[in-house]
């Protein structure tokens, strides 16, 4: 008897959509709909609407202005998508044919030719039904119904003792009775936007006797330095057959990361490698990927083939007990690391928009930014393979949250078995890749069951719901499927059990004071976190980002569109509290914008360089969040276009393996005036993320704004691996006035006694007058300057700042050419930002600060080019932007 090997047929491509309108749905007579419209699928409502201009050009961009809330209307109604598809009789000689579907967002009833096959109740899982029989040859018609996910909610009918009444800050109440991603539902960051579709690939899969569901590999790290591999297939096979009956069975090849074949063997599932090449996290070392192919072998024929890719290496988090309480740290191949990245959510709310290319660039801007983790945060939806790969390819850790997020469930027996499934589905998915860190159970609900004011209000029964589901059905799940991940129940969390799950001393933290309780900045100071997974500011976009969704009138960050565009309860007033604390009223509109931009960069660098000086005690820092999923104000360092705020620039200097911090000492003594802190003292830092030791020269001076040096001290250090030490300190004291707003007369001296004890007299300063620098020079040639000013910037007097600049072609030894920007100013230049109105590039630096004036050299090259072009450097000259702080809040006016 001969069998054929699998055949896949893909269902995606074109497909025509129709809405069903309800009777009761006064606000569908704005959009005018058609009876039907054409749908590429992967694609959604939303993708067919808007995408194509179906609805007219005012509602063509959701995102614009304040189209969010109509758009929002659009799924009170269900949809149909269906198409026509053509069967062979060479696919129907298979024994089995199944429809996998592998993105249905989210209540759904399928058709095959007229008849029902079945119904789907989760976007987040693979969905198979056996459709042999209701094929036949030549034309087929497959027809699938949305139904409206807001109908649902408001005709949920809860049990007795089960009502839930509490919401997710900005989302739809009553999101969390669906397997649905509750930020389509609305957050505190999102629009309420909750589309509906084929958000991933659809497939007829035609198979006889078995197919290959899934592999789960176990390495065995030996102590002589080898690796046992154990290659552990999943097979379904077909019920009327049994091993016996039929032959079939594995072949396994492993190749190396050059593709050599290193081992092979038939029902052999054992491999010893003798000299590995082991995987690390980015920063640590190189990413080689090993591939293993699994074949499936019927009547010694191969059916189906499976390829993997997969990374040698141990990882776990260690919990050991130490001094401070019990540490949580991430752990490769023996070696104990700092976490540095941020938390990723989906990158739009229309998810078949969510391309191979846009999830590159995400992971490649990390990377950049040099991060070595990243979490998937529980409130959006488990990415696709591709995200995986990239992190597998780069080196980002991830943190995968289950998707569950700040909500209570009603654990029915329906329910229980639905995301049993769901975390079957996803874990045997991404279980093999090497990339994965941890599992954890749920965004902050731990947290909100112990202390939150609207959790503590729900019932017992929901809350006993929370124990079983997170402590036990989730955990079971996960375990079964994967054995070999460390799994932590929720973040944040000190291991669970309501055990104080905010504990400063175990687990990892989240921690929201600076913003939310609009705390100042130094107050991070405060707080050794074991492992801070949350925290954040807030910021705009660009104003080229914010102009594409407004009209010159909403420019005005209290109108009614820009409120729109910001979900965080009363954040724009936060925002310009915090701006009043630390800066002088911005001018206009986009110096606005840009000051924001420079206050969240602020902030999040003075969490991570605190907690990376605290290294050790201290492990981890992932900032909220990397990247926003369409148009809007929020705590992301990317916006929706991709365009890098300062936060994100500078992540790539306080994330970077070896990276110098600089850090205020405030005054202790009690008679300064004025309120607030008060600081004359500095002290640099080095912290080192890697197994070498490395030599730092570094420098801290005492300038004045025209960039003369009144005190210098200099050392040579050598920074041991894995450690972040102090390198110089300084008291300035000596040559600044202790009362930073008092005025003294210029002629007033200080006498000191030099170190050969000659009289030599001092001139005070005014805080105002002189900032810290601190240089840090390395072995490889790379300079990093840091500054600080011992006064908030509202009460320094910034002179008058020109920066002058020049452009000129180069060209990198791989041969790709782009442009060098030099620039160059005689006094000092703060948060200098450089930008085209035109074009959109990711520079090598940018929202610096120029504290010498030797040249500053910045530099874009081809592949920096994200939207526009130019013609050459005198073009580039001609468009450039430069902007400081100075800037934000003088008009320039020509001398």
């Amino acid at each position: 008897m001969k069998f054929q090997n699998r055949k896949l047929q893909t269902l995606s491509g074109t497909w025509k959509m129709r809405p069903q309108i309800y009777d009761d749905s006064c606000y569908m007579e704005q959009f005018q709909l058609a009876d039907s419209y054409l749908v590429e699928v992967p694609g959604s409502v939303l993708s067919a609407l808007c995408d194509t201009g179906a609805i007219g050009e005012q509602y063509q961009d959701p995102y614009y202005r304040d189209n969010e809330y109509a758009l929002r209307e659009l799924f009170w109604q269900d949809y149909w998508f269906e198409r026509d598809f053509e069967v062979g009789q060479k696919l129907l000689e298979a024994q089995e044919i199944e429809l996998v579907c592998f993105g249905l967002d989210t209540l759904t009833e399928i058709y095959m030719n007229g008849e029902l096959l079945a119904k789907t109740d989760n976007m987040h899982r693979t969905w198979r039904f056996s459709v042999k029989e209701m094929l036949k040859a030549g034309t087929n018609h497959i027809q699938i119904r949305f139904l409206s996910t807001l109908r649902y909610i408001q005709n949920y009918q809860a049990q007795e003792h089960k009502e839930i009444h509490c919401d997710a800050s900005g989302a739809i109440s009553g999101n969390q009775y669906l397997r649905k991603a509750h930020s389509m539902f609305g957050w505190d960051w999102g629009a309420q936007l909750p589309d509906a579709g084929i958000f991933r690939e659809i497939r007829l899969e035609a198979y006889s006797v078995a197919r290959l569901e899934s592999v789960q590999y176990t390495q065995c790290h030996r102590a002589d330095g080898s690796v046992l591999l154990t290659v552990e297939p999943e097979i379904v096979c077909l019920s009327k057959y049994q091993a016996t009956e039929i032959p079939y069975f594995v072949n396994v090849i492993l190749r190396d990361p050059n593709g050599v074949v290193i081992a092979e063997g038939v029902e052999t599932s054992v491999f010893t490698i003798e000299k590995p090449q082991l995987w690390w996290a980015n920063g640590l070392g190189g990413q080689p990927l090993y591939t293993v192919e699994t074949e499936l072998l019927v009547n010694g024929n191969c059916v189906q083939r499976r390829v993997d890719s997969i990374g040698l290496r141990t990882f776990t988090v260690s919990r050991e007990k130490d001094q401070w309480g019990e540490e949580f740290a991430f752990m490769i191949n023996g070696v104990k690391f700092f976490a540095m990245g941020a938390d990723y959510i989906p990158e739009d709310c229309i998810y078949s928009r969510i391309t191979p290319e846009r999830i590159e660039y995400l992971v490649k801007s990390a990377v950049r930014a040099n991060y070595n983790c990243i979490r998937v945060w529980g409130g959006g939806y488990y990415p696709s393979d591709t995200f995986y790969n990239l992190c597998d390819r780069y080196g980002l850790i991830v943190w995968q949250d289950l998707m569950y997020a700040c909500n209570a469930y009603d654990l029915t027996e329906a329910f229980e078995e639905n995301i049993v499934a769901e975390t079957l589905d996803n874990v045997k998915r991404l279980r093999h890749h090497a990339c994965l860190g941890l599992w954890c159970g749920n965004n902050e609900l731990e947290s909100a069951w112990d202390h939150w004011g609207n959790f503590l209000e729900q019932t017992p029964y929901i809350k006993a719901d929370y124990i079983k589901q997170f402590e036990y059905v989730l955990p079971k799940a996960v375990r079964e499927a994967d054995k070999n991940t460390f799994y932590w129940p929720s973040s944040p969390s000190s291991g669970g059990c309501l055990d104080n799950p905010d504990d400063e001393n175990r687990g990892d933290t989240h921690y929201w004071e600076v913003w939310h309780g609009q705390k100042p900045f130094s107050d991070y100071q405060n707080h050794f976190f074991r492992f801070c997974s949350e925290f954040g500011f807030q910021s705009f976009p660009s104003y080229k980002t914010v102009y594409t969704y407004t009209n010159e009138e909403d420019r005005n960050i209290f109108s009614q569109v820009m409120e729109s565009h910001q979900k965080n309860d009363a954040a724009n007033g936060k925002m310009l509290y915090y701006l009043s604390e630390n800066f002088r009223y911005p001018k206009d509109f986009e110096a606005l914008l840009y000051v924001t931009q420079v206050l969240q960069a602020v902030a999040v660098k003075s969490g991570v360089e605190h907690w990376r000086r605290n290294r050790g005690r201290c492990m981890g820092a992932l900032y909220w969040q990397m990247n926003d999923n369409w148009s809007v104000a929020s705590w992301s360092s990317i916006d929706y276009y991709g365009r890098w705020k300062a936060l994100h620039y500078r992540a790539k200097e306080f994330y970077a393996s070896v990276t110098g911090s600089l850090v205020r000492i405030a005054d202790n003594d009690s008679s300064v005036s004025n309120g607030g802190e008060h600081f004359s003292a500095a002290a640099a830092w080095v912290a080192n993320e890697t197994a070498q030791a490395v030599s730092v020269n570094v420098s801290l001076s005492l300038k004045t704004l025209d960039l003369q040096t009144i005190r210098e001290a200099s050392k040579e250090i050598l920074v041991p691996a894995f450690t972040s030490v102090l390198a110089v300190e300084e008291d300035f004291s000596a040559w600044v006035q202790r009362q930073p707003r008092i005025m003294v007369p210029p002629s007033q001296k200080r006498v000191e006694r030099s170190n050969t004890n000659t009289l030599q007299t001092k001139k005070l300063y005014a805080k105002k007058d002189v900032f810290v620098e601190a240089v840090f020079t390395y072995t490889d040639g790379r300079v990093q300057v840091e500054s600080e000013t011992l006064l908030p910037y509202k009460y320094m007097d910034l002179p008058k700042c020109s920066v002058e600049y020049t452009v000129c072609a180069v060209q990198q030894q791989s041969g790709s050419t782009g442009y060098c920007i030099e620039l160059v100013s005689n006094v000092y230049a703060a948060f200098v930002e450089l930008d085209f109105d035109d074009a959109d590039v990711i520079f090598s630096d940018n929202y610096f600060n120029i504290t010498k004036k030797e040249s500053k050299y910045v530099y874009f090259y081809q592949e920096d080019i994200l939207n526009g072009e130019f013609q050459n450097a005198e073009d580039v000259k001609q468009r450039l932007r430069v902007r400081t702080l100075w800037d934000s809040y003088t008009e320039r006016r020509e001398d």
